[in-house]
């Protein structure tokens, strides 16, 4: 197996460890909460799925984009939640419970809402074409539902086990991946930089920020929910988002410059959202 190849199976691991963790940490009833809320879950769905993907659009065509980083940013937004926010969440004082909770419900809506969103972007180009369902099922499998189950699962047959390894199997997780990440980074930087054009960052940036802000006004009057949303809306899922390039590079559409303006975009997303996350730890400190 050469480094190419390994590196992507790496990643798969590294962040299923993190996912277990969670797991780990968390309750069969944490797995449905969204479901016992659906006031909540209608805003979830209406923040992720339905308002940013028609911003993300709006941002596209009001800064002239290039077509990839238009396309990049839209596939961002139908994604669904990254496995590793909730911990993210949680150090922003984000109710936990309903961060894994949107995790799972995010990761089984984009099962069917990615292939749909894909269909309508490659109509864009002017071709037909479709990403099986079964794909980015796969993927949410691998990096959410699968790993968080067999955590769940750990914590309610050896609960005590549980508690002691979750953090152990967390930071393991958590450094490989920031090994990882370098890694391809390093690997990758022309790719990233060079092919979407001059106003990337700016846009990540515009994106990013509206992101979060209309993920905190739809979180509702609580705080703590308010603080999961926000991060939800802004944070995706870049595998998914990877996959559903894939297909649209099928049809002629520049793949390898759509997936680097996803990388970069996901990149940039992790460093702006970091200013709210500091600023809701600090009003919940403060608040208690």
């Amino acid at each position: 197996m050469t480094i190419a190849q390994l590196v992507p199976v790496l990643l798969q691991v590294s962040v299923g460890l993190i996912v277990v963790a969670i797991g780990m940490q968390s309750s069969p009833g944490d797995l449905t909460y969204l479901l016992r809320r659906p006031g909540l879950l209608v805003r979830s769905v209406l923040s992720m799925n339905v308002v940013m993907p028609l911003i993300a659009a709006g941002i596209a065509a009001g800064l002239s984009l290039k077509p990839e980083l238009e396309t990049a940013l839209i596939l961002l937004a139908v994604s669904p939640v990254p496995p590793i926010l909730p911990s993210k969440e949680a150090k922003a004082g984000g109710n936990v419970s309903y961060a894994i909770g949107l995790l799972v419900v995010a990761g089984v809506l984009s099962i069917v809402f990615v292939p749909f969103s894909v269909t309508v972007i490659a109509r864009l180009f002017g071709h037909a074409v479709s990403v099986p369902p079964a794909a980015i099922a796969r993927i949410v499998a691998i990096t959410v539902l699968g790993p968080l189950a067999a955590g769940v699962l750990v914590r309610r047959l050896v609960p005590a086990i549980a508690t002691r390894a979750a953090k152990p199997i967390s930071v393991i997780g958590t450094v490989l991946l920031v090994v990882l990440a370098v890694v391809v980074l390093a690997g990758s930087w022309h790719a990233l930089t060079g092919p979407v054009g001059h106003f990337t960052v700016v846009a990540v940036v515009v994106f990013e920020v509206v992101s979060l802000v209309v993920g905190h006004v739809l979180g509702g009057p609580v705080d703590d929910d308010r603080s999961v949303l926000a991060l939800s809306t802004a944070s995706r899922h870049p595998g998914v988002a990877l996959t559903a390039a894939g297909a649209l590079g099928a049809i002629g559409a520049d793949q390898k410059a759509i997936s680097a303006a996803i990388m970069l975009a996901f990149l940039v997303g992790a460093v702006v959202t970091i200013p709210y996350a500091k600023w809701r730890r600090r009003a919940r400190a403060t608040a208690a």
